[in-house]
């Protein structure tokens, strides 16, 4: 059974240029909040025509593997987001959802798998992270009959080709891609993303030099590039004045923003984790409230952005686990309290203060950025998109040229002695002084009606169509989920009645109900194991 999907108008003509592509490969660049998964999966509905292939999706991080496996289920679509390179792949599932780590080490089994299947690589210049991830995802995925490739920013390679990717110079340069989106289009389109604004503040810094030596400078004095770093990290020092001050700006500005929006929240990208939990110290101080602070060695970690997201509360900090794909739409104010430079990196933590509210008119997000030459060509260059699009004027002049922080740099006599802001047009962003703070467009979209294919049919199970296009289903990773906790809940308790090893009651439980591997039982085969375990429990209690 057909399913009609409503998609914004530039989800439905990507739709079709995907399925005119001259080639394997499509690279579609939507900015972030746009909805590049909502087009991806319609386009794998598209492609996959209702027939059984493989399916992989291959992500940055575990957190959005099961976001997206909860999205894939909207569509019908049921994907593992819990496969490990040592299981067999599920039989009662429409494909797997892999990292790009993942992707890089079981690169055999997935080249195996993939045999003229689909792939769809969401922020694929995280292929080139490392470069044998590259490498090991070439090997993965070269097979596939299609790979979808995503990503929120236009980005360029001049180190480490990327999979899959066309260059403008043959292996490096800026990737030309196949359908692109951008932040301006999405602003004139209304609806879709919100319009940034980036209060800029300069300071006055002293600190010792990896020599040894004293300096002290503003934002504004012309340096050398081995100062550039320095000065940086001296403005962002949690023992400094500098810091503390844009942070209370911030807090005030998120305050104003709460009286019309009151869930609405703010997020610090701070350097590394001792510098996120000083951060997490300093507000709060500032608002009373200790915030999450979501560090890459917690386990916990996605568990605190998913109860941030639904929360009210002000703040949260992080260093680099919700720079992209995360999605917290009710984020409105940021600081870049960090000594990541690139425009990739500055573009995807703007990305997460621009995701549309639906159901607000006017609702501006603040960006909070030192005022170092390299985050002002870059905030100058989303700025130029904003008001373009915003106000028809003609573009600015283009930003100064930016270098990237080398972050292999030594600072082993470094030591950052002072710092404070400088207030003088602490606002400016580039733009004249008399510009609206409003939204160009509609709050809603007009949707645009397409009509997809059924989802493949699942080994011993119905198809299952959502009766609302975007419905929510339940996904069947979660069923099995469940089962394989009955299931193991049922082993404990046997084991321990017998006095026989897990390894044993489990042998005898698969013989008993045919299932050659747990990892690789359908949701049927577990349900039948739980049955056959909970008669044996009956026999050993006389039930």
């Amino acid at each position: 059974m057909s399913t009609t999907v409503t998609l914004r108008r530039w989800q439905r003509d990507a739709l079709i240029a995907f399925a005119d592509r001259p080639t394997s490969e499509f690279l579609a660049v939507a900015c972030p909040g746009a909805g590049k998964t909502t087009f991806a999966l319609a386009a794998l509905r598209a492609e996959l025509g209702g027939q059984p292939r493989p399916v992989v999706v291959c992500v940055p991080t575990a957190h959005l593997k099961h976001q997206w496996a909860h999205a894939a289920a909207g569509f019908g679509l049921h994907l593992e987001p819990e496969w490990r390179p040592d299981e067999g792949i599920p039989i009662d599932m429409h494909g797997i959802i892999v990292t790009y780590a993942q992707a890089a080490s079981a690169h055999l089994t997935l080249a195996t798998f993939v045999r003229d299947g689909v792939v769809v690589l969401d922020e694929i210049h995280h292929a080139a992270d490392d470069r044998a991830w590259g490498d090991g995802v070439r090997r993965a995925f070269e097979p596939a009959d299609v790979r979808l490739l995503l990503s929120g920013t236009p980005f360029r390679s001049d180190d480490n080709p990327i999979p899959f990717v066309r260059y403008s110079y043959g292996d490096h340069g800026e990737a030309i891609c196949d359908y692109e989106y951008g932040y301006g289009a999405a602003l004139e389109d209304g609806g879709v993303v919100r319009p940034v604004y980036f209060p800029r503040f300069d300071g006055h810094m002293e600190w010792m030099d990896a020599s040894g030596t004293l300096k002290e400078a503003t934002f504004a004095d012309d340096l050398t590039r081995d100062d550039w770093s320095a000065r940086l990290r001296t403005a962002l020092d949690v023992d400094g004045n500098w810091i503390s001050t844009i942070l209370r700006k911030a807090d005030a500005r998120l305050t104003k923003i709460r009286a019309g929006h009151p869930h609405a929240g703010g997020l610090v990208i701070a350097i590394d984790h001792e510098h996120a939990r000083g951060i997490a110290s300093l507000l709060e101080a500032i608002t009373g409230e200790a915030p999450g602070v979501v560090l890459s060695d917690d386990p916990r970690a996605n568990r605190r952005i998913e109860e941030f997201a639904e929360s009210d509360d002000r703040w949260i900090v992080a260093v680099r686990m919700i720079s992209e794909g995360v999605d917290i739409p009710r984020l409105r104010v940021a600081v870049f309290a960090t000594t990541t430079t690139t425009a990739l990196f500055f573009r995807q933590a703007v990305g997460r203060v621009a995701r549309w509210t639906p159901g607000l008119t006017t609702q501006p997000a603040y960006f909070f950025v030192p005022d170092d030459h390299r985050l002002r060509g870059h905030a100058a260059t989303i700025a130029v998109e904003r008001r373009h699009s915003v106000e028809n004027r003609a573009t600015a002049e283009p930003p100064p040229p930016s270098a990237d922080l080398d972050d292999a740099e030594q600072m082993s006599l470094f030591s950052a002695l002072g710092s404070t802001v400088v207030e003088a047009d602490y606002w400016y962003d580039g733009l004249d002084d008399d510009e609206p703070i409003v939204h160009a467009g509609a709050a809603e979209l007009v949707g645009h009606a397409f009509t997809l294919p059924p989802p493949p049919p699942l080994a011993g199970r119905a198809i299952v169509t959502p009766t609302d296009a975007l419905a929510s289903v339940r996904a069947q990773f979660v069923g099995k989920k469940e089962l394989r906790e009955r299931n193991s809940n049922r082993v404990q308790t046997l084991a321990r009645l017998l006095n026989w090893e897990h390894r044993a009651v489990n042998a005898e439980l698969n013989r008993r109900s045919d299932v050659f591997r747990i990892t690789e039982a359908t949701s049927a085969q577990l349900e039948e194991r739980v049955r056959h375990a909970d008669l044996w429990l009956d026999e050993l209690t006389g039930r």
